[in-house]
């Protein structure tokens, strides 16, 4: 008995969220406003080349993934000045909540519970209060060749992303964390789980082009640009990248874009 009450409170929690959430993203998609973005660096090791990284970011270090959809609302006649605002944070010390590696429905509620909660309280930043925040975890890619998966949550407007400490790697970092920014406005990932290979037609940036393969662009929420039938490359950098039709759809651009049109 206990445990059903717990899981009914739980759930209305959710819903109570979830309704907050969806009034957010309803705005967020109308593409009329300027969204801010809040971006706080941690540190996930104790490598003295990743705190030197993390403390040496600025602004400057992700004024590309705004330019990015910039070029991107410009190419859909979308008239809104500056689609994104992107502002960061000090660094965060503590860790964010682990995400559950193979969680039920239950264990990922609570957990996005949690780390809203988490988030909630290590949101200290100066300037416009965000409409998204982005947690994104810095590893040294000396210690680390593979790291943990990334999340972006729309219902929240909140993601934990995992990039590596590297300048040289800086690029392909901003094409992860604009993907994960996406996922924030409502996009769905548009590749196989299994292969990683993106799905054809949604999956790639230009479907009809002939022959299919080797695609030169990727669509950012297939995360990768199909070279074959069996592979695939992550893009080099955003300019790499365009926001396919069904994403622009799922994150309000083609409704935006319709709706100035008849204008």
């Amino acid at each position: 008995m206990f445990r059903k009450f717990r899981i009914l409170i739980l759930l209305l929690i959710l819903a109570t969220v979830g309704l907050g959430a969806w009034r957010s993203n309803s705005r967020l998609t109308a593409w009329e406003h300027t969204v801010h973005v809040a971006i706080y660096p941690i540190a996930a090791d104790n490598s003295s080349a990743t705190t030197s990284y993390v403390n040496s970011l600025n602004k400057d270090s992700f004024e590309e993934i705004a330019q990015w959809l910039q070029a991107q609302t410009d190419n859909l006649g979308l008239s809104v000045l500056q689609p994104v605002a992107l502002n960061v944070a000090p660094p965060i010390a503590e860790q964010p909540p682990v995400a559950p590696r193979q969680p039920s429905a239950l264990d990922a509620i609570l957990w996005s519970l949690k780390f809203r909660w988490w988030a909630s309280q290590h949101d200290q930043i100066t300037g416009p209060k965000p409409h998204i925040r982005l947690f994104v975890l810095f590893h040294d890619p000396e210690r680390n060749s593979v790291v943990p998966h990334s999340t972006g949550l729309s219902k929240g407007q909140i993601g934990i992303i995992h990039a590596y400490a590297s300048r040289q790697q800086r690029r392909q970092n901003n094409v992860v964390i604009a993907h994960e920014l996406l996922h924030t406005f409502g996009a769905t990932d548009k590749y196989d789980l299994a292969t990683l290979q993106p799905i054809y037609p949604q999956g790639y940036a230009e479907p009809a082009r002939n022959p299919r393969l080797p695609q030169v662009m990727a669509e950012i929420m297939g995360g990768r640009t199909p070279i074959d039938a069996n592979s695939s490359k992550i893009p080099d950098r955003l300019a790499d990248t365009l926001i396919g039709p069904e994403t622009a759809m799922e994150i309000g651009m083609l409704r935006a874009a319709g709706k100035k049109s008849k204008n």
